[in-house]
């Protein structure tokens, strides 16, 4: 076949942000391919189009106008979503995967209880002809629905499998490298999913983000939220990240509108779901998946999503039970039964698409076949929160066997806003607030040391003894002062005290190392010093589980001199 003259036209016609993700994970099909060019459009009419076309606009991909788009003759058309004035588009059409299937019906658009990838109201044309000339769908179930609603659709549909999932299930040897980026470290990081509209997880319970972050203990869970593009359009970046603003003070990962989502389900340990497909995908890996809402009129009966949120044990919306609950889940959920239902011929959708999609452009396929891209590393970790409420219990008879003699405290960190009990607050000098700063015992902070000096300027510093020195003068209800000189150093001081210095030992594992946040150990020993101990008794940190052994000793003159 002789290659055309000039490059033939692919045009990705984009009607949101959701819908330009999912074809934007077919674009693979094409790379290398100097005989096609792709050009993105904004089909316009839907409420959700602010920043439909973001993912592209940034990397420079070229973007018509409705009009230009309407103007001329397009050798392919791709998209993802069939409303719209798509027959006004003039070339080939094929209709991608939306989403999980059909699990979802919104009443007050096209026909009652019926999901618009289902509906004649926009799957036909005025003359009741197939919009599309190919309907790709995951699964043979849906192309069987679809032929029940839609005869005439039915007829162009083609089981392509998942383009998007196929990202996923790319990716698990990402794990590792997704959950350093987060900062997860032994920590369970549970996701939690909101689709959009009345039914979602935000819009029925807007405080949960928050409330879970004051009944999971900072050091034991990770949270992460996931959030539909749809949302992101009608609130705003910035809208939703205020109205967020408490739980992403306590540690809370706020997923980007594209690709992040994916790879938080990689990392993930367990989701927390309203009746959005992110859960399928995430059962699709056999992650735990617990329901916080049921969808209501939106979940159709009998889908896939339906019959996961039946299985899927209940939390409590006031988060009370979410320790136990999350706790009770194992890691292999037996989830990805319900996924099955959902996604047919995994890893499988661009080898299958590809030549459907080059017939359509009269071309021979590319000789190497197409791979789903790996899922992007998330971008750097969430800042640590610059205050805890420290609950703080001390025993003197520890049940580890080799320190039967010592002190072990063990220490949970939740946001200096809960409304549950707490031994003292912790507070980070120079990122908390004042009012936090003022009403600490335990006042630390954070250093990597002074920069070397720079002849053509002007430099002073602090030792870390004056700081913790003067920090304590300063703050009249604080206790213990303490610099963290590394992860695994600090220098302490406690009110009317001498200067010790911190060694924290790492926890060794099951072929791995542990290494806990410095601030978390200076809670145990505030609470260490607090008590009648001389400083020589053998003190162990406990950690959400994890022994920590903590030495004091007379601090070092390398550490009083430390600068800051």
């Amino acid at each position: 076949m002789t290659p055309p003259d000039t490059p033939l036209g692919v045009l990705f016609a984009v009607r949101s942000a959701a819908a330009l993700h999912r074809l934007l994970d077919l674009l693979p099909v094409f790379d290398g391919d100097s005989r096609v060019r792709c050009r993105f459009t904004l089909v316009p009419g839907s409420a959700f189009d602010v920043d439909a076309l973001a993912a592209v606009a940034s990397s420079g991909a070229r973007c018509l106008s409705w009009p230009e788009a309407l103007a001329c003759h397009h050798d392919l058309i791709l998209t993802a979503s069939p409303k719209g004035e798509l027959a006004a588009l003039r070339g080939p059409k094929v209709l991608l995967p939306h989403g999980a299937g059909f699990n979802k019906a919104l009443s007050e658009e096209g026909s009652p209880h019926l999901p618009s990838g289902l509906d004649p109201a926009f799957l036909l044309t005025a003359d009741e002809r197939p919009v599309a000339d190919l309907h790709a769908l995951a699964h043979p179930d849906q192309v069987a629905r679809l032929t029940e609603q839609c005869p005439q659709a039915g007829s162009t549909a083609l089981v392509a499998g998942d383009p998007t999932l196929d990202r996923i299930l790319s990716s698990p040897d990402r794990r590792e490298a997704f959950r350093a980026a987060l900062g997860t470290g032994p920590r369970r990081l549970v996701v939690l999913s909101s689709t959009w509209g009345p039914e979602s997880l935000l819009a029925r319970h807007p405080d949960l983000p928050a409330l879970l972050a004051t009944r999971l203990p900072y050091d034991a869970y990770q949270l992460a939220l996931v959030v539909h593009p749809n949302e992101y359009s009608r609130t705003g970046s910035f809208d939703l990240a205020r109205q967020l603003r408490p739980a992403l003070d306590a540690g809370l990962v706020l997923a980007g509108p594209y690709e992040e989502w994916a790879a938080l389900l990689v990392a993930g340990d367990a989701v927390v779901t309203d009746h959005g497909s992110t859960a399928l995908y995430a059962a699709a890996l056999d992650r735990p998946v617990v329901a916080v809402c049921d969808g209501g009129a939106e979940l159709v009966a009998g889908s896939p999503m339906a019959r996961l949120l039946a299985a899927a044990p209940r939390l409590d919306p006031s988060g009370d039970d979410a320790a136990a609950v999350l706790a009770a889940q194992p890691a292999a959920a037996g989830t990805r039964r319900f996924a099955e239902a959902a996604f047919a011929l995994p890893g499988e959708a661009l080898t299958t698409l590809g030549p459907e999609l080059y017939k359509l452009l009269g071309l021979l396929p590319p000789p190497r076949p197409a791979h789903p891209r790996p899922l992007a590393v998330p971008p750097a970790a969430p800042r640590t929160p610059a205050a805890f409420a420290v609950q703080a219990t001390r025993s003197d008879l520890s049940d580890l066997s080799d320190r039967a003699d010592g002190v072990v405290i063990d220490v949970d960190r939740l946001p200096p806003w809960t409304d549950l009990p707490y031994h003292h607050l912790a507070a980070e000098y120079g990122r908390a607030g004042i009012r936090e700063t003022q009403s600490a015992a335990l006042l630390y902070r954070r250093t990597t040391g002074a920069p070397p000096p720079d002849a053509a300027r002007h430099h002073e510093y602090r030792t870390a003894a004056d700081w913790t020195a003067e920090a304590l003068a300063d703050h009249p209800g604080c206790r213990t002062a303490a610099v963290v000189l590394s992860p695994t150093r600090c220098l302490v001081r406690r009110r009317n005290g001498e200067p010790l210095t911190l060694r924290i030992d790492p926890h060794r594992t099951a072929g791995r190392v542990r290494y806990t946040d410095p601030a978390a150990a200076l809670s145990a020993v505030h609470t260490f010093l607090g008590g009648q101990h001389p400083p020589t008794t053998p003190l162990t940190c406990r950690i959400n589980g994890t022994p920590y052994r903590l030495r004091l000793t007379p601090a070092t003159t390398a550490d009083l001199q430390h600068l800051l």
